[in-house]
């Protein structure tokens, strides 16, 4: 299909329009459900390139010797030479690499890519996901300049447009043809012209301040869009940049940017909790929460100060169980690979593989399973065919062996340490609590992990569930946790590690991640420390076990004045991941083709 033979998608042809006259706007994400024509529009974008420019595509199963080249075997066997044959990334030089299904594509691989787009010439990343099929990180959507939803069209007279353009390609007339030379030239054009394009200083301002208005983070976000907006204004022949050529762009460069903000009903409805619910957190608070008990004020008979006087510490209820708040889709935790070769299974994170299954990623001199690389050894005796006298098959030696290293998806054992005290009862949080957690207990069986369950509460904390792969256990222990007392963070630190011991003298390859879900307002010590000193000594022990990732979930309620932000210092201790409920729900991107199809 040519590029302008395509129905409709004009954002997403914009997009690439764009990145043709400024490379620098930073690459193209395509994001739509599965045969809305995402890779049939960047593939014929390959029309639209100047002559020798070259349009690479990477295939999901591509190995990094692939991606980066290697030694051209036909040449060293004729020649004996050693003659580097260059990867994808090298071939894409000066062009336009194009991915499809980034978000599948293995992270090692992705950040290559990254790493090297930027290289010599650089070239042009265009890629295309659909969300369905899995989450995307942050960090790589950042990288890309603009982005592009594609919606399934519902529409009689545009499904029939379509059956119409297929139909005639398939008969071989491609009336478009001249369209795409047209376009051609038009952007080779705008391409001349972009350096006489003026951006006026009213203008870089709307940049900057529409970039803050979306909640967007760092610089790129505004660099991407004044280039989007410059180039636009070079395609359509103007000199200067006006708010229309703004506007028209705005959507592509931040749309994958923005951190949308709770809506007002929702944000009424957390700040004003309704009246019952204030009675029942003035009757939930426990009496040694953090803070002095205001004055109340009297009436003339004192009536009033008897009524609103605290109730006796006695007659409050000690423990309460509060239901589980609605699950969400968590967002993809990406944690660093380790050295270490296992046999273990699952679906988290890339590990090195001791056997012979697995994803074969690159080759090397020595292994334990002697599974031998056929390609890297040919590849290493080829060079040697002249001096060692080959007349007919490859003369391969000892020296000239190679080996694979593969890659297998690993589970880890999840321990969930969850905080149960008294202050979690406010304002109902604990439901929403809950629901973080089942919500992560549901990823954590989606990727096979084992997982076990600390709450603590009152002076101590207790394993409410051992290391088990049932997370419907889990679930079911998750609804009776009760609520009440004091916050023995330390306690809880302390029993983690603990338990860590005692699993890894089991299984000493078993790679941890503890999700810590507190407001860490710590006031129960277990020793003759400080409860702070406590909390970051027993942090510091935690952290230094090895082998283990640490996640800290923030339930504190952040529309409070009052708010402390200590388990953002507890992440620091710990050199965790910090998160509060809502940033680790899922990124939205999913959720913004569901939002446009209603």
């Amino acid at each position: 299909m040519s590029f302008c033979g395509m129905v409709g998608h004009k954002d997403a042809k914009l997009a690439l329009i764009l990145n043709l006259i400024d490379p620098g706007i930073g690459g193209v994400l395509l994001i739509g459900d599965k045969g809305t024509g995402k890779s049939a529009l960047a593939r014929s974008v390959a029309a639209l390139l100047p002559a020798r420019m070259p349009y690479v595509e990477v295939p999901l199963n591509v190995t990094e010797d692939a991606l980066l080249g290697g030694v051209d075997l036909d040449e060293a066997v004729r020649t004996g030479r050693r003659i580097f044959h260059p990867g994808l990334l090298a071939r894409a030089q000066g062009g336009m690499l194009y991915v499809d299904e980034i978000n599948l594509l293995n992270i090692d691989i992705v950040n290559l890519i990254l790493s090297n787009r930027s290289l010599g010439p650089g070239f042009t990343l265009v890629a295309s996901m659909n969300p369905e099929e899995g989450p995307i990180s942050p960090k790589l959507i950042d990288h890309f300049g603009l982005c592009a939803l594609f919606e399934t069209s519902r529409d009689l007279e545009t499904k029939c447009r379509v059956l119409r353009r297929a139909g005639q390609e398939c008969a071989g007339a491609n009336r478009f043809a001249r369209f795409d030379l047209i376009l051609k030239r038009r952007i080779v054009l705008a391409g001349e012209s972009l350096k006489q394009v003026v951006m006026p200083a009213e203008l870089r301002a709307e940049v900057v301040d529409a970039c803050l208005q979306t909640g967007v983070e760092g610089h790129r976000g505004d660099i991407s869009l004044e280039r989007s907006a410059r180039s636009y204004a070079a395609f359509c022949g103007a000199i200067t940049v006006t708010a229309k050529h703004l506007e028209r762009v705005l959507p592509l460069a931040l749309i994958h940017r923005r951190r949308d903000a709770a809506s007002p009903e929702e944000e009424h409805a957390r700040r004003e909790p309704e009246p019952h619910d204030r009675e029942g957190e003035n009757r939930r608070e426990p009496p040694d929460s953090s803070g002095s008990e205001t004055q109340d004020r009297t009436s003339g008979d004192g009536s009033a100060e008897t009524a609103l006087k605290p109730q006796p510490r006695e007659g409050r209820p000690k423990e309460e169980v509060f239901q589980v708040g609605d699950a969400f889709d968590v967002r993809r935790l990406l944690f660093a690979r380790d050295r270490l070769e296992r046999r273990s299974s699952g679906r988290r994170t890339n590990s090195r593989f001791s056997g012979k299954g697995g994803r074969y990623v690159k080759s090397m001199l020595r292994s334990k399973a002697r599974d031998i690389a056929v390609d890297a050894t040919l590849r290493a005796a080829a060079p040697w065919q002249i001096a060692r006298g080959r007349t007919g098959n490859v003369i391969v030696r000892d020296e000239d062996v190679r080996f694979k290293q593969r890659e297998k998806k690993m589970g880890h054992l999840v321990i969930f340490v969850v905080d149960c005290s008294g202050s979690m009862g406010a304002k109902k949080r604990m439901i929403e609590t809950k629901g973080a957690v089942l919500s992560l207990l549901m990823d954590c069986y989606h990727k096979r992990d084992k997982v076990a369950l600390i709450a603590f509460r009152k002076d101590r904390a207790e394993i409410v569930l051992p290391p088990t792969t049932s997370v419907d256990l889990a679930a079911r222990k998750l609804r009776d946790i009760p609520v009440g007392g004091k916050t023995p963070l330390a306690a809880a630190l302390i029993t983690t590690h603990n338990l860590m011991r005692q699993v890894r003298i089991k299984e000493p390859q078993l790679r941890f991640i503890v999700a810590i879900v507190s407001d860490a307002r710590a006031n129960q010590a277990v020793s003759d420390l400080p409860v702070r000193e406590e909390v970051a000594k027993s942090a510091g022990i935690l952290r230094d076990i090895g082998n283990a990732d640490f996640v800290v979930v923030d339930t504190e309620d952040k529309s409070n004045f009052m708010r402390m932000d200590l388990a953002r210092n507890l992440a620091l201790d710990l050199d965790a991941d910090y998160f509060t409920t809502v940033d680790l729900k899922a990124e939205y991107l999913a959720g913004l083709l569901s939002s446009r199809k209603q």
